[in-house]
Parts: structure tokens; sequence; C-alpha cells
């Protein structure tokens, strides 16, 4: 399926007026940035590297395409002859999908003619934005999971796409499963699920309803424990699956005191190998609070779908250099107040001391040398318009989740706190 209408009509247009111009054809570098992180965090992570990948060499203008944009007068007739033939022929670089990134990190960098390269802004930005604010949240709360794991289940509250998306970040981010079953399909990422309340409310008994899924589903399921009174239907379900039952969900109360209450009565109860899961409406500082408590594990919703109250990560796509008439490269920036941009080509590295990332360091112009303690940012995405293997499908998200674990692990312990703060570590320039 064509992916060239996914965009906004003023990259038909700039397009159009470039090739009256007769500037179409110049080459061009674009740049993808976040210009801030959310308040309070202090760092971000990549996703959607691969899904946009795919998108872009999806990127064809068909015959239902070219019809609508003539049909309601987009462009002119030269430029639908040229957008019939268009297919992203350039070079992409950028960080690898999981790495964590800071403000002005350029986390894309897009090497092509002005024309090929400008149509692809809305799509770039409307993928890592969202992935990559899903995928910080989700990164959030792994680290106040301290180990334990997460699900994600939040498809109900997000647009039937954006589930995907959100479940493949969340993933790569640290998520060990998801309740979508699409996103398993696409991505080959672990699901799971058991049963709602309105499964035990379509029984005539809560006994009932647990006999029902432990019949289906094995005495290892899952038992959903607060439809109506907590003790009473922990008690049922040891009864119905034995000691030997999977484990219980609660989804609603005061969870610290639930959940201690509850792993009271299932080691009195002999089942002291039943795990317990909670899933009310959690969010990074809930589960940070219940790290005292015996809970086995996390089912996120709401929370991480919309990237904790960030449901986009500020990222912009910007042209920082192009050829001048002579052919030589040229530096160009924005001085707009509060949006001015650092022209030239860039190679970002990380600066490390003994392993821990001190920081973001640019160097403008010139690629130098890597020092011994840098790390090199960029790698190639895309070349000659032919995405690298390594970065697409299942595989590729698993190749991102661990480089997430990776990268994650160069950070600070300061960089983890919940808490207001600045960014981990500073973006420093440095001109070649």
């Amino acid at each position: 399926m064509s992916t060239a209408l996914l965009t906004d009509r003023y990259e038909l247009t700039m397009i159009d007026a470039a090739m009256r111009s007769g500037l179409h054809d110049r080459e061009c570098v674009f740049e993808v940035f976040a210009r801030r992180l959310p308040e309070g965090r202090r760092y971000g992570i990549v996703a959607g590297t691969g899904r946009l990948l795919d998108l872009v060499r999806q990127f064809r203008f068909g015959d239902e395409e070219l019809g609508w944009l003539r049909d309601h007068g987009v462009v002119t007739t030269a430029t639908l002859d040229w957008l019939a033939d268009y297919r992203f022929r350039g070079t992409i670089t950028g960080y690898r999908e999981g790495e964590v990134y800071f403000p002005n990190s350029p986390i894309l960098v897009v090497d092509g003619t002005f024309a090929e390269a400008v149509i692809l802004e809305t799509l770039a930005l409307s993928v890592l934005n969202y992935d990559s604010a899903i995928a910080s949240a989700a990164a959030r709360m792994v680290s106040a999971a301290d180990g334990r794991p997460l699900a994600e289940m939040g498809s109900r509250r997000t647009g039937e796409r954006s589930a995907v998306a959100a479940a493949r970040a969340a993933f790569v981010a640290g998520f060990g499963a998801t309740s979508n079953l699409e996103a398993g399909l696409e991505w080959g990422i672990p699901t799971m699920g058991t049963a709602a309340h309105a499964f035990t409310l379509l029984h005539d008994s809560e006994e009932e309803a647990f006999r029902s899924q432990v019949a289906a589903l094995g005495s290892g399921t899952t038992l959903l424990v607060d439809t109506y009174d907590v003790p009473t239907a922990v008690a049922l379900a040891v009864k119905v699956a034995g000691t030997g039952l999977g484990a219980v969900r609660i989804d609603s109360g005061d969870l610290p005191a639930q959940v201690a209450a509850v792993r009271a009565q299932l080691d009195s109860l002999g089942a002291v190998n039943t795990k317990i899961t909670v899933t009310n409406d959690l969010d990074e500082y809930t589960i940070a609070s219940l790290r005292a408590a015996p809970v086995d594990s996390y089912g996120v919703g709401t929370s991480v779908v919309t990237g904790s109250g960030h449901p986009a990560a500020s990222m912009v796509y910007k042209l920082v250099a192009r050829r001048d008439d002579a052919g030589e490269w040229v530096s160009v920036a924005k001085k707009s107040a509060a949006k001015a941009t650092v022209g030239g080509r860039k190679h970002p590295v990380r600066t490390l001391e003994n392993g821990v990332a001190v920081a973001e360091t640019i160097y403008v112009g010139e690629e130098p040398a890597a020092a011994p303690n840098e790390r090199p940012l960029l790698v190639p995405l895309m070349v000659d318009g032919e995405p690298v293997a390594e970065y697409l499908g299942a595989h590729g998200t698993g190749v991102a989740r661990t480089h997430r674990a990776a990268a994650i692990a160069e950070l600070s312990d300061q960089a983890f706190r919940l808490g207001r703060g600045e960014p981990a570590i500073p973006t420093v320039y440095v001109a070649n």
C-alpha cells in the first residue's frame, strides 16, 4: 500500500514551486532533532526507525494518488509527472533505533535532492515523534519497575495503527509483551492476555468463571480477582486452580495495601509461587511507588500509549546544508527567535569516561577521527534508496531492543531519577 499521501500539502507545493525555479534538484542535507526533552525528562529513546525505513520504501505515487492530486489541483502537470516516477534514491544515516538521545541530537540525516528529501518530512516526523515519545516514557517505566516485567496493554486508548506502533516502541524500550495481536504478527513481539471482568460477569458465579478459564487455559493462567471481593476471589482462585495457580491480577484499589494482603493470603493458602500482576492506571510514578510491594509484574495501558503525558517528542525536520550554484556546500540555519537552528553537516559522538556518558559532542563540518573515549552515533540506515536490512521487520525490532539496553547502560544513575531535572548530559558543539 502506498504511503505517499501520508503527508502535508505544503510538501508538494514546495516541490512544485522549486521545479518552477529550477532548484528542486539542488543537493541538500536535512536533519531530524528534538529541540527539547519533555519537562523533567533526562533522556529520550529513539524509536520508529525500522517502521520509517519500510514506509519510505513504500512511498510511491500510484494512479489513485496522482488522480486525486490532479482532480484537486494540488500541483501542476509537470510536478505530477515527476511524482509518478518518484522513489527516494538518496541516503539516510542516523542514530540506531533504541539509542539514547538528548536535545539537538541529529537522530536522522537525509541526503538527497531538495525535492526527494523534503517530501519525506511529514512521514519522518509523524513516525519518530510518536514512537520516540512512547519509547521514552516506556523506558522510564522499565527503570521504575527495577527488573520486574511489564506488558503493554493500551490498544483501546489510542488509534488502531498507533496501538501497533506503541506496542513496538514499548518493546524496544524494554517491555516484555503486548496485548496487541497485530503487533505480534507484524513485529514478532510476544503477546499476552487472559480475561477481563466481562468474562466473570458472563457466568452465574465467580467460581464458575474461574473453572471455565482454568479448563481452557490451564492452572498456570492468570485469574482476575477484583470483580467482586478480592479476598473471596483469591480463595476461590486457589480452590479452583490449586496451589499451582500461575498468577492473580489486581486492577483496582489501594494497590500497595491490596498487593500486600493478597500476597499474605496466597502464601497462607500454600500458593507461594503464584505471582501477582497489577494493571490499575499505572505510570512510572505509581510503578516506582510499588517498588517495595510484592508485585511480580505490571500491565500498563493509557500512560504508555500517550507517552505518559507527552505524546510527541518535539522533533523537527530542518534543512541544514545545501550546495550552491558553484557546487560548494553551504551551511544554512534559521535565525528566528526561540527556533534558531545550527547549520552544517554534523558528526555526533557520545563522549564517555570509564564507560559512562558525560557529553553529547556534535562536531560540525568535517568529520574528525573518533577519540578512544568517543562512540560515533550515526550509522547507515538507507543507501541509494535501499534500507539496511538489519533494521527492518521483527529482526530489526529485536536489534533495536538490544541496542537500547546497551545505550541505557552508559547513563549515570542520575539519569533515572523521576523528579524534575536537566538532561543527563550536555550537548556540546565543536566546529571543525
